[in-house]
């Protein structure tokens, strides 16, 4: 940390002396917050300044003016995403399974003043099985390969993306996509071997040190889980990153909703 630094107020109220005694009593931090004042939460993050270099890719791809428009940010860790959108007028719902990120993402939002913008809850994915609420833009960034079920995941999700989705994941190398994939005989599986064919390679033990690394897909497996799930890839903003808006007639639209329809009735009880 910057000791050298002046002494500042913080937007959301106390020294820069007693910021940095919450930056320390709230770490480890993954998301290196540029916080009022100059602080930083995680100024020598392994990956650099992470995730304000891929914030950097993802901007200009998104509109300056988000006011009206309602928010997601699945996995929102710290929030600096939630608060990058809410800065251009969303009002964002950033939900994560671990309370410690969300407790750095509450208290960095006082920080820069965006209590009313945003609002951080203890929730997993697969919960939007029963939450009918739908999203002009949701970000699904560095989560779908924790998923143990990663293809319901996106079904789920995809079903609330009113304009956009922004969806990133680690992946297999390689940039090659098959065009001609339909209508294979049984017979004719070795073309699955081809670099270009959809596939995703899953990951017994773990990977980088996680054990929640499950699922490495490729670039022709992401585009094509993407468009099964009534998404089109529009841009690529960066390595791994996509956007998205739903197609008006999804491909698979009735087999897709079928099988969402026994996964609800195990969530809720009901069709």
């Amino acid at each position: 940390m910057d000791d050298e630094l002046p002494t500042l107020q913080a937007t959301g109220g106390g020294t820069a002396g007693e910021q940095d005694e919450d930056i320390r009593r709230l770490g480890p931090w993954f998301h290196n917050l540029h916080l009022p004042g100059g602080r930083q939460t995680a100024p020598n993050h392994p990956l650099g300044d992470f995730p304000a270099f891929k914030w950097a890719q993802l901007a200009p791809c998104l509109p300056e003016d988000l006011s009206g428009w309602r928010v997601l940010d699945i996995g929102c860790n710290a929030g600096f995403y939630s608060f990058e959108l809410a800065k251009r007028g969303a009002d964002v719902l950033g939900i994560d399974h671990d309370e410690h990120y969300l407790e750095q993402a509450r208290w960095a939002a006082r920080q820069f003043g965006l209590e009313t913008r945003t609002r951080f809850e203890r929730r997993g994915v697969y919960e939007l099985a029963h939450d009918p609420q739908t999203y002009d833009l949701i970000l699904f960034m560095g989560v779908f390969y924790h998923l143990r079920y990663p293809l319901l995941a996106l079904d789920l999700v995809a079903r609330r993306v009113k304009r956009l989705m922004v969806f990133q994941s680690l992946s297999m190398p390689g940039d090659a996509v098959m065009e001609d994939t339909d209508s294979k005989r049984i017979d004719e599986r070795k073309v699955m071997l081809e670099p270009g064919w959809p596939k995703m390679a899953f990951i017994e033990h773990q990977l980088a040190g996680d054990p929640t690394n499950w699922w490495a897909p490729n670039r022709a497996g992401i585009i094509a889980m993407l468009r099964s799930a009534g998404l089109l890839v529009e841009r690529e903003p960066g390595d791994e990153m996509f956007l998205c808006r739903p197609q008006a007639s999804p491909p698979h639209a009735e087999a897709v909703a079928a099988a969402l329809a026994e996964v609800q009735k195990g969530f809720c009880g009901k069709a």
